[in-house]
């Protein structure tokens, strides 16, 4: 690896390192704002719907949206159960379930 990977890198570390490091070095002194409390409340649910999205729109790198779509279908058989039971577990059991048996038929 070159040398500007490597700088790259370690700026990385320090940067996460210092963000992560303030919390235990401040404590209780630090106090957020309760918009910014709320806002960050929000954070869990942004950055699942980042990594899932795409998968289930472009598997493989193709863009899908037919019924056909096995990550599709069990994203939104996911989601639908989610839902309704409000129980995240027997979301992605039942998804999982969905999606096996689409790529078992299909």
């Amino acid at each position: 690896m070159n040398d500007f990977l490597w700088a790259a890198i370690l700026g990385m570390f320090v940067a996460t390192y210092v963000v992560r490091a303030s919390f235990i070095v401040f404590g209780q002194k630090l106090r957020f704002p309760p918009a910014v409390v709320q806002a960050l409340g929000h954070v869990p649910v942004a950055v699942l719907t980042a990594i899932v999205v795409p998968e289930a729109l472009m598997p493989g790198g193709q863009f899908d949206v037919s019924p056909g779509n096995p990550y599709l279908v069990g994203t939104l058989v996911a989601g639908l159960v989610a839902w309704k039971t409000r129980n995240i577990l027997t979301a992605v059991l039942v998804s999982f379930a969905v999606f096996g048996a689409m790529r078992w038929l299909l």
